[in-house]
């Protein structure tokens, strides 16, 4: 009895630890974002085996965590499946048990409720969270798609390769995909970077691709600008205090040249002014005023609104983004470490951003250096019951608006964007401005605090986005497309990742991934005029000449 009493506890660990199964499918798309989604959804329409692995609980990314009052440019570049998912929208607000409140009432009293009411017929492009997480778990359902939910292991053997393809990948809980194609839908690229393509993380000079609005960007500091005459230092008036919380010694080069920043990142928060929906914003756990020094001096500098955008959604709801000098955009170095940084320090990244939009809000409500009447205008809104439910009501995506960027043979610029000139393979299309928030706050040449990076210029007409941007170079890998850490300038990049663009070339990707693997070819090897037929019966928009 002896023996046995030591081989069951050695039987048991045995059992605990075993491996699951390898899955295998014809297409793994790693990602919970909407273009992941999308990706899936058109791998299974083009009648292959597909595997969605998400490493986050809820599917849909930005799309379904607050981003609701969509940024597009022009409705006309909408086809496909990113179409589909805004008539899903409109459908589902066309119908009376949508609305909770009655119709004159339907939308927060953000100054902007008819035009919410217009746009929304118009574009379909407004709405609340949980529809649209409704939307993309309602594709998955339908198309019954399985979904894995797990992180990619980073380490050196969470992904094999044969040659330049990849053969398959590995979770952090040992569930093991193999798969034909492969594609990376993350906002943060690790598939791609795993694998080993090229990619690049912060602004490149604007020598490198004879760009204007790359680099750093000084001259251009207008937009979402702080007031003049803040001081930098903790005592006011004495430098050897030290920088305020947040605050470099200076922009760090010359005007133009390139660096390793960034745009900021923040929470799309969704807000309601409807007190039976509404709970209150807490002031949250280790809260420190030093931290909001910024927001006082900026407040007694001139700046008396625009501390976050109210841009109302349905049923007395918001989109708050940020908007003016000091925001919801939490301007450290916290960000320039997220591209690569592991997911504990994504993680810690992640919960300083919800701790300053948390302390900003409560302080802007009830902190006694906030003069009344700002208090008074932010005092109605609090958190909705109904949005977020497991993660407090927070929303459950930052927004990474930029990350890692893939550098491949192709790539897309701000002459590209601008003109649309050499781009034959077009497998979508952009029109939202090049857009990048500000990356950093420094002491300004007057002494002053002043935002930098901050560019919002408009491109003159809708532009095509290259199919060789969303391919790496074939040396590196054969059998992955990237939709979201594309290969395209920062400046670009600025236009481009909108949310329905990051869907169309999602849906564009997958199909391509298809006919890999019925040409039996790598993805670079694609025939364009394949590519673009099936495209086109998709109804993909690939040109509005």
């Amino acid at each position: 009895m002896k023996p046995a009493r030591f081989l069951l506890p050695f039987l048991f660990s045995g059992f605990a630890t075993a491996a699951p199964a390898p899955r295998e499918t014809a297409i793994c798309v790693y990602g919970g974002t909407s273009g992941a989604v999308v990706a899936a959804v058109q791998a299974k329409k083009s009648g292959k085996e597909v595997i969605l692995v998400s490493p986050d609980q809820h599917l849909g990314g930005l799309t379904s965590g607050g981003l609701g009052w969509t940024d597009l440019g022009d409705a006309r570049i909408l086809g496909g499946l990113s179409l589909s998912f805004y008539q899903k929208v409109h459908d589902h607000y066309s119908k009376d048990e949508a609305w909770d409140l009655q119709p004159r009432a339907r939308y927060g009293n953000a100054g902007q409720g008819a035009k919410a009411i217009n746009e929304v017929n118009r574009t379909m492009s407004v709405f609340e969270p949980k529809v649209a997480e409704a939307i993309f778990d309602g594709w998955i359902q339908e198309h019954q798609i399985p979904v894995i939910h797990g992180r990619l292991d980073r380490s050196a053997t969470g992904l094999t390769k044969d040659g330049s393809r990849i053969t398959s990948i590995r979770t952090e809980d040992g569930q093991t995909i193999r798969a034909q194609v492969f594609i990376d839908a993350t906002y943060e690229g690790d598939l791609m970077a795993l694998a080993g393509v090229s990619y690049t993380v912060g602004r490149e000079p604007n020598s490198r691709y004879q760009e204007t609005l790359n680099g750093i960007q000084t001259a251009r500091a207008t937009g979402n600008q702080l007031p003049k005459s803040i001081d930098p230092h903790v005592k006011p008036g004495d430098p050897a205090s030290g920088l305020l919380p947040g605050v470099n010694a200076e922009a760090g080069g010359a005007e133009g040249s390139g660096d390793k920043r960034v745009q900021a990142y923040c929470y799309r928060m969704c807000l309601t002014n409807h007190e039976p929906n509404r709970l209150p914003v807490e002031k949250p756990a280790g809260y420190r005023e030093a931290d909001y020094e910024l927001v006082f001096r900026a407040i007694e500098a001139g700046q008396t609104k625009g501390f976050f955008k109210l841009d109302p959604l349905p049923n007395h709801k918001t989109d708050s983004n940020n908007s003016g000098g000091i925001s919801t955009d939490l301007l450290t170095t916290l960000d320039d470490a997220y591209p690569d940084g592991d997911y504990a320090t994504r993680e810690r990244i992640a919960k300083a951003h919800e701790q300053w939009q948390r302390g900003l809000v409560w302080t802007l409500q009830n902190h006694p250096r906030v003069p009344e009447a700002i208090r008074k205008a932010y005092s109605a809104w609090g958190l909705p019951k109904d949005e977020f439910p497991d993660t407090g009501h927070w929303p459950h995506a930052l927004y990474v608006r930029e990350a890692r960027r893939m550098t491949s043979d192709f790539v897309m610029t701000q002459a590209l964007v601008t003109k649309s000139e050499g781009l034959e393979r077009s497998v979508a299309m952009g029109a939202y401005g090049m857009d990048s928030h500000n990356v950093q706050r420094h002491v300004g040449t007057d002494g002053f605090v002043r935002n930098e990076g901050d560019v919002q210029v408009k491109v003159p007409r809708p532009y095509r986005i290259d199919y060789g941007a969303i391919v790496p170079k074939p040396g590196e890998c054969t059998n992955l497309l990237v939709t979201f850490c594309m290969s395209a300038s920062h400046i670009a990049f600025g236009s481009i990742r909108m949310e329905p663009v990051f869907m169309a070339l999602s849906q564009s990707a997958a199909t391509a991934a298809s006919l890999a693997i019925d040409g039996k070819t790598g993805v670079q090897e694609v025939p364009y005029a394949k590519l673009k037929e099936k495209l086109l019966q998709d109804g993909q928009k690939l040109t509005l000449e």
